[in-house]
């Protein structure tokens, strides 16, 4: 693996338009520090009217502004190459003073909430673009603690990080990897190469010796990485707690706008329907590999081996350019940008963060960190990528910043809406069978499988370890290893089996520190499926319904804005004709392999 500054400077994002120098980075932090010692001399203690309202609504809306670009430096210098002791610094820094600063203005909230909401009422007359802050201010009211104990948690908000930063450090700085060997021959190992290649791998031994190799180095860290989860659990438990939340659910659910139902029933559901569907998946990649037995190691790999195209990073340009053009003239021209400007980080490193993730940082252009590897595959990866990226170019355009993010429940749904839209490109251009059977084999095992399959798992064990906590309970190792494999057996009931170091997936998914965050990408896979049929059945009607769904950002619910793009996801039918939809895809996958297999005989 080489290092950051041993790879091609053009396969890196160009971080200079947020800051040109490091020099103008620590006089931005400089900047914000006064600034925000300012709106703390010039407005605490002296909210009563209106206007006052208005006023520091107004002046923390700037410094809002000038925050963001710090943060993000710090936050994708880090995410780059978490090795950087220069990067490491930076970003505690930051977040120490993030914490300052939030501790300064914490008495915003506090002194807002104790108006009469008559005077709240009057500011959203006075300044109608700060509505949705004052609504969603007012919403919170019941769960608002006293002005010094909210100072006294913002003040502690980088130490409650603390979980995050050190599971990242555990898995990207501590963890090394020893090479594996198969039949001689030394193969190198580390988690970007084992998620990028390995578990794809078509070789059945080097992929489960792979995996062997993986598992047990994860092992070696697993009561490390359990404490710190756990640690970060506690804070969550206790804060919901505090704030006179019923259960931790509904605390971190409260800024989803969406209720326990949802959440529930997007879980209950594909754990029940979907099984089926993909079980005969499994069964069919055990088929056309000839696998005496299907195990977890081998649920990855392509259906044909045998017709993976390599792509490259200049080729895929293309592909987005093809596939999402039915978008229109402005989103093309975004899509343009993140190439010619660098946008993307496509390189492969030492200590780079693992899997794939959009930054859209208020006021300038979306970051895209990606380890590209040239498989084919990686056309959805990036298209995925880049519908976060597009959906926050529009909103950023439209909506100030308060207004501009909607709720996590809806957020996956313009990435994996991009997905449904690059395999209707290219189905829609070949009439050949392989080439037909390798979009909906990809389909089924990057959009589906990712989406529908493994962050829906990690839901369902998410929602378990979620119960425990609730109830009073701590989790460890053990514990995490032993939902793991079931949820895991629950699911693939006998068609798979569940080796050892199956159990040991959660020690992968940097999501469990977010929230809530891992059923919301089935969630959004739902709306995105329904409004993709629509595009193809309606044309350009359904794509200016979802155009404006995505300029919109987070001035309605999810529920509100799935319904502006035609799906109601209050009742159990969107979901529902997904998972139908789901299976009508194997089904074809089925009838595409016999023939093909006529045809070799």
């Amino acid at each position: 693996m080489l290092k950051r500054s041993e790879v091609k400077v053009e396969e890196t994002w160009d971080l200079t338009p947020l800051f040109e120098t490091e020099q103008l980075f620590e006089e931005a932090i400089e900047i914000v520090l006064t600034k925000a010692s300012e709106i703390e001399s010039q407005f605490k203690g002296k909210l009563v009217a209106a206007q006052d309202v208005v006023n520091v609504i107004t002046a923390y809306q700037n410094l809002y502004e000038l925050l963001v670009p710090i943060g993000t430096y710090a936050s994708l210098s880090l995410s780059e190459d978490q090795t950087n002791d220069e990067a490491q610094m930076r970003s505690a820094k930051v977040g120490q003073n993030y914490s300052k600063i939030s501790a300064q203005l914490s008495f915003i909230t506090s002194e807002l909430l104790l108006l009469d909401e008559s005077v709240l009422s009057e500011a959203k007359g006075l300044a109608p673009q700060f509505e949705g802050y004052i609504d969603k201010l007012i919403k919170k009211k019941p769960y608002q603690l006293h002005p010094e104990a909210e100072k006294a948690l913002a003040a502690f908000g980088t130490t409650f990080d603390a979980p995050y930063q050190l599971y990242n450090t555990t898995k990207l700085v501590d963890i090394k990897f020893d090479n594996f060997e198969v039949n001689g021959e030394s193969y190198p190992l580390s988690y970007n190469s084992f998620e990028g290649d390995w578990e794809l791998e078509s070789d059945t031994e080097i992929r489960r010796t792979a995996f062997n190799a993986f598992s047990n180095k994860l092992r070696d860290y697993q009561h490390t990485t359990a404490k710190t989860y756990d640690t970060h659990l506690k804070i969550e438990k206790t804060d919901a707690d505090l704030r006179g939340y019923d259960s931790i659910f509904d605390a971190l659910l409260f800024d989803q706008e969406v209720d326990r139902e949802l959440y529930n029933r997007q879980i209950d559901l594909i754990t029940t329907e979907l099984a089926p569907h993909m079980r005969r998946y499994a069964k069919l990649l055990q088929k056309e590999h000839g696998l005496e037995q299907m195990t977890f190691a081998d649920l990855k790999i392509s259906l044909d081996p045998t017709y993976e195209p390599k792509i490259s990073i200049e080729e895929s340009r293309q592909y987005m350019n093809d596939g999402l053009s039915i978008l229109g003239e402005d989103y093309q021209n975004m899509l343009d940008r993140s190439f010619d400007e660098r946008w993307i980080d496509f390189a492969q490193n030492e200590g780079k963060s693992t899997g794939a993730f959009c930054s859209s940082p208020y006021g300038k252009h979306p970051y895209i960190l990606i380890s590209w590897t040239s498989r084919m595959n990686e056309v959805f990866v990036l298209a995925h990528e880049l519908g976060h990226a597009g959906h926050f170019y529009l909103t950023h355009k439209e909506q100030n910043i308060f207004n501009s993010r909607p709720s996590l429940y809806f957020i996956e749904a313009p990435s994996t809406m991009n997905e449904m839209l690059m395999a209707n490109h290219l189905l829609s251009n070949s009439n050949d069978a392989r080439f037909k059977r390798w979009v909906i084999s990809t389909i089924i095992a990057r959009t589906y499988y990712h989406n529908f399959v493994t962050h829906l798992l990690e839901a369902a064990y998410q929602r378990k370890v979620y119960e425990i906590i609730d109830n009073g309970g701590s989790v460890n190792a053990s514990i995490l290893n032993k939902l793991k494999r079931e949820v895991l057996e629950d699911f693939w009931g006998d068609t798979v089996e569940i080796t050892d170091g199956a159990e040991l997936t959660w020690m992968r998914q940097p999501h469990y520190y977010m929230g809530l965050y891992p059923y919301t990408y089935s969630a959004g896979l739902t709306i995105a499926t329904q409004v993709s049929q629509r595009i193809l059945t309606e044309g350009e009607p359904a794509v200016q319904d979802w155009l404006k769904v995505l300029k919109a950002g987070g001035i309605k619910s999810p529920v509100e804005l799935a319904k502006m793009a035609g799906v109601d996801i209050t009742t159990d039918q969107p979901l529902k004709d997904t998972i139908a939809y789901i299976g009508s895809l194997i089904d074809q996958l089925e009838i595409l392999s016999e023939e093909i297999a006529v045809e070799n005989a």
